[in-house]
């Protein structure tokens, strides 16, 4: 399945990216995997993950033209 992964905040300066799309996923796991491979130091930063603007602690189940996001801590008023 195709992905798209968007970046936000400190992760755009990590991967040099605001948007990376991904194809022929097949899990979750397998696009940590594969975001982790291009991008090793966004293992050192702390993050929640969205799928489709809602944000998730589990592992998610994609679909075929997700939107998954990777947000870091925030704060504001």
């Amino acid at each position: 399945m195709d992905i798209n992964v968007i970046f936000f905040g400190v992760l755009t300066e990590v991967t040099g990216t605001h948007l990376k799309h991904y194809r022929d996923i097949k899990s979750f796991s397998d696009l940590k995997y594969r975001i982790e491979d291009d991008y090793p130091e966004i293992v050192h930063y702390n993050f929640r993950i969205a799928v489709n603007n809602e944000i998730t602690d589990e592992d998610p189940v994609l679909n075929d033209n997700d939107e998954v996001a990777y947000l870091p801590p925030f704060a504001g008023g």
